[in-house]
């Protein structure tokens, strides 16, 4: 059953724009996740298992990571959505191995993916200053509320540069015990370009100390069609 909060809100209002829109067509907004088939995007990837109390307590991964657009078909909703194909590789001479098949699907207000039968909100569409929506609403997971801290700007990752980007700030908490940094990074006619993802347990508000928790952070090395 879906949480309380089962609808995504979005305040409208005068819409701003940020830096470097250049070459974004204002008019579709769903090329910030393109669904063509056979769309890929490449990352290098860092995932860190912190635990004080583990043989390894810095337990690190390396590897890389491609999403690709597949397939048309119906979700768990009864919608027309894409297969959005994750595949792994250790090393960049390695053949891709599938790892996941999630699906997505963009329709006129919102990207939804669905990864494990979590659907999750992506994105709003069109994006505004003032969107405000939750990640979760359409599972039972805690709320994350989100919203646009950047809007069409220029970005540069991993010596690529891209000239309209969306930032969506997920979490920004620091308190005694916890450290939740949570930001996504989409570009126009690409996809998500950045992940960067912390959710660390730590001592006495330092962000060094570190007990447990988890740290991914996926980076944008190419992207195109298969």
């Amino acid at each position: 059953m879906l949480k309380s909060f089962s609808f995504v809100l979005v305040v409208t209002v005068l819409f701003s724009c940020g830096k470097g829109n250049s070459n974004v067509d204002l008019n579709s907004y769903e090329s910030y996740f393109p669904m063509d088939f056979g769309t890929y995007v490449d990352y290098e990837v860092v995932e860190i298992q912190h635990d004080i109390n583990a043989e390894i307590t810095n337990d690190t991964l390396f590897y890389y990571l491609r999403t690709v657009i597949g397939d048309t078909i119906t979700d768990n909703e009864g919608r027309l959505a894409r297969k959005f194909i994750r595949k792994k590789r250790n090393d960049l001479s390695d053949p891709w191995v599938i790892s996941d098949v999630w699906t997505a699907l963009v329709n006129d207000i919102r990207v939804e993916v669905t990864d494990e039968n979590k659907r999750k909100v992506w994105l709003i569409l069109p994006p505004l200053n003032s969107s405000f929506w939750d990640l979760n609403a359409f599972n039972t997971d805690d709320a994350i509320f989100c919203t646009y801290d950047g809007i069409h700007e220029n970005s540069s990752i991993n010596n690529l540069s891209f000239d309209s980007v969306l930032t969506v700030e997920q979490e920004d908490v620091l308190n005694l015990v916890s450290f939740r940094r949570k930001y996504e990074q989409y570009a126009n006619n690409v996809g998500l370009v950045k992940k960067h993802y912390k959710d660390l347990n730590i001592f006495n508000f330092d962000t060094l100390n570190i007990q447990s928790g988890t740290e991914l952070i996926y980076k944008c090395i190419d992207f195109g069609v298969e």
